[in-house]
């Protein structure tokens, strides 16, 4: 059996994968800090699989911490989630984005080097593609400045990788370039779970309904869209959490110790804002409290993917509908606020 540390493993998407690891014959070990999860996760983990995952609690800047955890096990490959990700916050803390994020990354990648740990997956972002000039983004798009720090620590954290496998040290990665994750566990036992006032939207949507939230501001409705809303791509947390795995498979099958790529991660279609809002309210039978506000700073008007890379590099791609995602949210969101 593989073991596959889990950066993050406690957190929004890092459970999912952590889940679909297990499912899959793998032994995935959980490294987070909880900054921005909460412990209770682990206890949603036990009830779907049965299992108490490894845990080791701490910070990725800790380089001495990856050493005690390469040491005491034989780490097959990494899923790097652990990361600041909050584009506000970003804008307003960007020495603590870049600390984290890419001082972190540097953090594992000499471990995993030292450790000769050869498979990495990393967490990347469609943020890397800023506002594109044509639609739907290829992995041929040209990345663009960031609009945040957030989105630049994600393009630096691409080239640092990239630099390393070039180095020939041993290093097999590849990046998943992902949309928008949205949706739960359809057990519900574990989801998105926003520390404080969510920056996200399907959270805020269903923290509004259960009554959490007096009512939803929709950022900007002059956009050059179909509604005038922005445009996304939403993705089922538990298809992303499928990409990861097929990643790590895919890697194995390589020979070649030094290969980078990067990937989409999507859907391949745009949902504007309120067509999630009217999917939300039909998914769950709840009429939502919601009113049109000014933009906010940092926002793309529009971005979704080309997932043809995807379904033929690595075999994968979606199974679940944005009413399938939203109605998992819902559920979560019900079983939080005891509705």
């Amino acid at each position: 059996m593989k073991n596959i540390l889990v950066t993050g493993g406690a957190g929004y998407i890092g459970s999912h994968v952590i889940v679909r690891l297990h499912e899959e014959g793998y032994n995935p070990i959980i490294l987070d800090d909880f900054s921005n999860s909460e412990k209770s996760v682990l206890n949603g983990l036990h009830k779907i699989t049965g299992k108490n995952f490894k845990l080791y609690e701490g910070d990725i800047l800790n380089r001495s911490l990856f050493d005690q955890i390469f040491n005491e096990n034989r780490i097959d490959g990494v899923i790097h989630f652990a990361a600041k990700k909050a584009v506000g916050e970003s804008v307003e803390k960007p020495l603590l984005y870049y600390k984290n994020n890419v001082s972190g990354l540097v953090s594992l990648l000499e471990a995993m080097v030292e450790h000769q740990v050869p498979n990495l997956v990393f967490s990347s972002s469609c943020t890397v593609y800023g506002q594109p000039d044509t639609l739907p983004v290829t992995e041929e798009s040209p990345t663009k400045p960031a609009n945040s720090p957030y989105g630049n620590t994600k393009q630096i954290g691409e080239e640092i990788i990239r630099d390393v496998v070039d180095a020939k040290v041993g290093l097999k990665s590849i990046a998943l370039r992902y949309f928008n994750p949205i949706g739960a566990h359809p057990s519900s036992e574990i989801g998105e779970l926003p520390l404080g006032v969510p920056s996200n939207l399907v959270p805020f949507i269903t923290q509004t309904a259960a009554g959490q939230r007096d009512s939803l501001t929709v950022f900007g409705s002059n956009y050059d869209t179909p509604d005038g809303t922005c445009i996304r791509d939403y993705i089922h947390v538990m298809d992303l959490a499928d990409a990861h795995v097929q990643s790590l498979k895919h890697l194995d099958s390589i020979e070649d110790l030094s290969h980078y790529d990067f990937v989409n991660i999507g859907t391949g279609i745009g949902s504007t804002v309120l067509e999630v809002i009217e999917s939300f309210e039909k998914s769950s039978g709840e009429s939502l409290n919601y009113s049109l506000g000014p933009r906010r700073p940092g926002d793309v008007e529009e971005i979704y993917a080309q997932v043809d890379k995807s379904i033929i590099l690595l075999e994968w791609k979606t199974k679940h509908s944005l009413d399938d995602a939203l109605r998992d949210s819902w559920n979560w969101q019900k079983k939080l606020s005891g509705i």
